[in-house]
């Protein structure tokens, strides 16, 4: 009951290079088989019509020869059609098969076609005897002494030596068949050994990738379709490298950057609950007020750290709600969110109508951490530049431009780096993750976001987004 399956899973296991022998040997095998075919038919069609046509050509010829005729009106002797028909079988019959005349010589086969030819009911007939031989008859009118009355000369010829070629044909074309479909086979696995030879070096490649997860990339050589797919599968494994390499070092960074909350949290509440155990210190109310500040403050930034990350982790998420996205919409809603937070920093706004298909909560996220980082290096009293507009190329530019002290110069390349603070940043609240997340939203829209300086002396931040003027 499991024969089936079992016949499945042989099937199953054939490999490509044998079913491209297979395919190759099986294409010429076909070919071959309907070339010999044709040939065969045609060379047999033909010989048979030229056994045909030789036997009608010579009783026509021997009934027109001067020879013939003394007997049937014509002037000369019928012993003539010994002389042109000596190296065949023939006969001068009646309607009643009769022969008219004996001449000594083998008897043709005579059938009731040929007594109808005789009889003059047909002037001529072909035919394959039971025994092999053709037979071929053509009706003559005789004249005698009791007047003219009709016959038939009848010849044949066996078709053994005609037999004999054609099977020697049909031996000669199988063993070139058989010799061809060989050759084709050993051509066809030469073929399937040099052609695969990249897909089994891509096939190592994956099993030792899913079995030691070493993601070196192999030898691309040529520059056909397999190498351009061993160049890709390449490719492929770079961009797995990186994408690790990625998740290591965020995994790294954020429980680095976990540690330090953690910890102060785990001081704090450790000194809290000692000075609750009997016969400890108490604290002042001064004190246990300043504990508590500090804790809401370490759980404030483990709440942005961890919001952060889960921002950053949707990278490789689907991006499931993509939709008409008004931008101007997007930023006045960051704007609203950051002016609560933002003290005595005032806003300079002019914006443009832009709309673009994306992710609008994202996009919101990214202009307010823009805005947010503005705030924060801003000194008081002073001004965030905000604007939006077209660029002109089918891009629009979201800049924001703070008062604060700049963007060093070694620090230009990295500011977008996940978890890169720099030396003034350090003393100020944040994860080291709000740029990070900005540049993951432009490039995830299709766009690009750029550090610089501002006219003011501050940092200026460019986003670029595809879209279209509202």
């Amino acid at each position: 009951m499991f024969a089936p399956h079992h016949q499945a899973g042989r099937r199953q296991r054939i490999s490509l290079r044998t079913r491209v022998t297979l395919l190759a040997a099986m294409c010429v095998a076909g070919t071959v088989a309907l070339v010999s075919l044709g040939a065969y038919l045609t060379v047999s069609n033909n010989l048979y019509q030229q056994v045909d046509q030789n036997l009608s050509d010579r009783a026509k010829a021997a009934l027109r020869a001067p020879a013939f005729g003394s007997d049937t009106g014509n002037g000369t002797t019928l012993p003539s059609l010994v002389a042109a028909l000596n190296d065949v079988k023939f006969a001068l019959i009646d309607a009643n098969g009769r022969n008219l005349k004996d001449f000594g010589q083998v008897r043709p086969p005579i059938s009731a076609v040929e007594r109808a030819v005789a009889a003059g009911t047909k002037p001529d007939d072909i035919r394959t005897d039971s025994h092999g031989d053709r037979v071929y008859s053509i009706s003559v009118q005789f004249s005698d002494s009791s007047g003219t009355r009709s016959g038939a000369l009848v010849v044949s010829q066996p078709l053994g030596p005609t037999k004999s070629l054609l099977a020697d044909l049909a031996l000669v074309l199988i063993l070139i068949s058989g010799a061809g479909v060989v050759v084709a086979a050993l051509a066809g696995t030469a073929v399937a050994r040099t052609g695969l030879r990249p897909v089994e070096r891509l096939t190592r490649a994956t099993e030792r990738v899913a079995r030691t997860g070493d993601l070196r990339p192999i030898q691309v050589t040529g520059d056909d379709e397999l190498a351009r797919l061993s160049t890709s599968f390449n490719t492929m494994l770079g961009a797995v490298a990186v994408a690790r390499d990625r998740q290591r070092n965020l995994v790294a960074d954020a429980g680095h950057e976990l540690r330090t909350p953690l910890t102060s949290l785990r001081t704090n509440l450790e000194l809290l609950m000692a000075s609750e155990a009997p016969g400890a210190p108490t604290l002042s109310a001064q004190d246990k007020e300043e504990i508590q500040d500090d804790l809401r403050g370490q759980l404030d930034e483990l709440t942005q750290l961890i919001g952060d990350l889960v921002e950053l982790a949707r990278e490789d998420a689907a991006q499931a709600v993509w939709e008409p996205v008004e931008l101007t919409e997007v930023v006045e809603q960051a704007l609203d969110r950051a002016r609560r937070r933002a003290g005595d920093i005032q806003f300079d706004v002019i914006l443009s109508p832009w709309r673009l298909i994306g992710d609008g909560p994202a996009l919101e996220r990214a202009v307010l951490n823009l805005l947010d980082n503005a705030v924060k290096f801003s000194p008081a009293g002073s001004t965030v530049h905000v604007r939006l507009g077209s660029a002109g190329d089918g891009f629009a530019v979201l800049e924001v431009a703070d008062e604060g002290p700049g963007i060093a110069d070694e620090d230009l390349p990295r500011v977008f780096d996940r978890f890169y603070r720099s030396q003034e940043a350090r003393t100020l609240p944040g994860s080291g993750l709000g740029l990070a997340i900005v540049q993951q939203a432009a490039l995830r829209h299709g766009g690009e976001v750029l550090a610089g300086r501002s006219v003011q002396g501050g940092a200026l931040f460019s986003m670029r987004l595809p879209g279209m003027p509202g």
